[in-house]
């Protein structure tokens, strides 16, 4: 079983930058397939971005595709997602998770692990 931590979240103004980091322990960290997910008031939970087989089968969302990147590094056991020109719409708990297949990496039912989020907040 793995655990997953996130952090990096933060305040920063729109057109701005950030990384979010999530450090996971516990398990075998590249037998797991990661994605990042987020949660704005009000809303549900939704699908930000996601790695398949290899480092360039990356998935992402549209509202951020071109702004937002995800990566990992099986030396640190870690998943990033590197976010620039930010939106007050980006506004959220962001979530890292970790699956177990390559299969519906969209689905938030499709992860077994996730973290305890990270909260990001886009506002001049």
């Amino acid at each position: 079983q793995v655990q997953l931590v996130e952090s990096g979240g933060a305040l920063v103004q729109p057109g701005g930058s950030l990384r979010l980091s999530c450090a996971a322990s516990g398990g075998t960290f590249s037998s797991y397939f990661m994605g990042w997910f987020r949660q704005a008031p009000g809303k549900e939970r939704e699908f930000v971005a996601a790695l398949g087989w290899g480092a360039s089968n990356t998935n992402y969302a549209d509202s951020v595709k071109g702004r937002f990147t995800i990566s990992r590094d099986n030396a640190k056991n870690t998943v990033y997602l590197q976010m620039s020109s930010l939106k007050p719409e980006d506004t959220a708990v962001y979530y890292c998770a970790a699956r177990l297949g390559d299969f519906y990496p969209r689905r938030a039912e499709s992860y077994a692990y996730w973290g305890q989020g990270t909260q990001v907040t886009v506002s001049s």
